[in-house]
């Protein structure tokens, strides 16, 4: 692939407190691309968007986005080189209306990146635009889920790390997530993202690794993970 790498990440490793989580995970996300990194509950996942993103305090390796070696910086200076991060948790502002929480995750445009506004953004979550005026608590899991992503896109991002997208909401959801995707990559965004539906990373994703036990024991392309048994077996089956 031609494409340059946006964000490469070497021999990372991180814990918690004493237990160590993860063993020198690789990876890389090119420009353009969508990339799945896969694997169990527990296998590292999270740890390592949590750990890319500055969030995991005493993390060892290499992280370099856009050029840029990103150790010793806080999360919030990484978001303002154009890094985004949707957690799992969610963690909107549930006192705020949606269009307040797009305010708080307002950035100024940037070279290189797909530009947003609440307008544009109404336009790609058209659940968003009836529920503009409503509070955050109002709502349920999964318009909470694209109001994060959504508040993370206010950043004017070149990349996202986008963890779980699927996980714990209805099968509409998760379908309109899958397209929101879509759209995202053929605005120009790449996106890394953490996930375990298989069905839900083949419709996305150009790449994918699969970690298990903080290591990465499989990478190549979607297609290629799709139809290999062993892998699946070994390292997705539950």
């Amino acid at each position: 692939m031609s494409a340059r790498a946006l964000l490469t990440v070497g021999n990372l490793r991180a814990a918690y407190g004493h237990a160590q989580v993860l063993f020198g995970v690789d990876l890389q996300v090119r420009s353009g691309e969508v990339v799945a990194l896969m694997g169990r509950n527990g296998a590292g996942k999270s740890t390592t968007l949590k750990s890319i993103m500055g969030l995991l305090p005493g993390a060892g390796g290499n992280v370099e986005f856009d050029g840029r070696d990103l150790a010793g910086l806080e999360a919030f200076q990484i978001a303002r080189l154009g890094l985004g991060y949707v957690p799992e948790e969610r963690r909107i502002f549930t006192e705020l209306t949606v269009l307040e929480n797009l305010e708080v995750g307002r950035q100024a445009p940037r070279p290189g990146a797909p530009s947003w506004d609440p307008e544009k953004l109404m336009r790609l979550f058209p659940n968003l635009r009836e529920l503009q005026h409503r509070r955050g608590a109002q709502m349920s899991g999964g318009e909470q889920q694209m109001l994060t992503v959504a508040r993370t896109l206010m950043g004017n991002p070149r990349l996202v790390l986008l963890d779980e997208p699927s996980e714990g909401i209805a099968p509409k959801i998760v379908e309109d997530m899958a397209n929101l995707i879509i759209e995202l990559k053929q605005e120009g965004l790449s996106v890394l993202l953490c996930e375990q539906n298989l069905h839900f990373a083949e419709l996305v994703s150009d790449r994918a690794y699969v970690i298990e036990k903080g290591q990465v024991k499989y990478q190549g392309t979607m297609a290629e993970l799709a139809a290999d048994q062993d892998v699946k077996r070994d390292y997705l089956a539950l």
